[in-house]
């Protein structure tokens, strides 16, 4: 069976259209995404076949089935960040994440027994950025950008919201690499590549409102790092598979 599976702005897309937020509903995210991986299938008429052979967990079925779903379970969380490429992501992490590193961004599910969207978000934030960020640099940036933990009000750019942005950043940096491919080779290559990230980052940043000229900043650097933090997920993954591939293939 095939695993059902999402990029990242793709899952932002679906906590969006879960919210109220989006162009599309839950299920059309799903469709899109599931389309554009199986668009070979669906051009030889075999969609049928090529969705039957794919693996769903219960929190996808839930919303092919229509459920307005306005918070999860820990477990449904975990479930739906398994989907996401390169994520390792397990409920054994979350559930110390929940209870001890990020504590006071759970102490309360907000809503009712169970996560909101917003608190979902995060999870899959600290993911990321664990890639390239021990727990005490992430909690100071979440200090910088959402301030009192326990007022969404005040926040500088919604969970969702930043989520979102830094996701839809890497796919259109990852869409046209070419700014990165024509550097390659330069002396300064490294250089250039921070500048082509960082233009990306200012034109995301300048899409919200209501910062200061220092809040910009600051927000801009954080979708930096979480850019640079999801390629880093992807070395990770690819050094794992092949790590996997050769530990298998070569028993001793």
């Amino acid at each position: 069976m095939e695993s059902f599976t999402l990029t990242r702005k793709e899952m932002a897309c679906l906590l969006l259209a879960l919210d109220g937020k989006f162009d599309q509903k839950p299920l059309q995210v799903l469709q899109t995404a599931w389309s554009k991986a199986h668009r070979y299938d669906l051009e030889k008429g075999a969609g049928l076949p090529a969705f039957l052979s794919t693996l769903l967990p219960p929190i996808i079925e839930k919303l092919i089935k229509g459920n307005e779903l306005k918070g999860f379970s820990l477990q449904e969380i975990a479930a739906l960040g398994q989907l996401i490429e390169y994520s390792n992501l397990s409920i054994t992490s979350m559930q110390n994440w929940v209870k001890r590193d990020f504590k006071p961004y759970f102490n309360c599910p907000k809503a009712g027994k169970k996560y909101s969207l917003n608190q979902a978000a995060l999870l899959f934030i600290i993911d990321d950025l664990k890639s390239n960020l021990d727990f005490e640099s992430i909690r100071k940036l979440f200090e910088i950008v959402f301030k009192k933990p326990e007022d969404d009000s005040d926040d500088l750019v919604g969970p969702i919201e930043l989520y979102a942005s830094y996701t839809s950043m890497f796919e259109e940096l990852d869409e046209n690499n070419d700014q990165l491919l024509d550097i390659s080779g330069h002396p300064h290559q490294d250089l250039l590549a921070e500048h082509v990230i960082r233009s990306s980052a200012n034109q995301f940043a300048s899409r919200l409102p209501n910062l200061t000229d220092k809040q910009w900043e600051a927000v801009r650097n954080i979708l930096l790092v979480a850019v640079i933090s999801i390629q880093t997920s992807y070395f990770h993954s690819l050094s794992r598979r092949y790590c996997n591939a050769t530990l298998f293939l070569n028993p001793q």
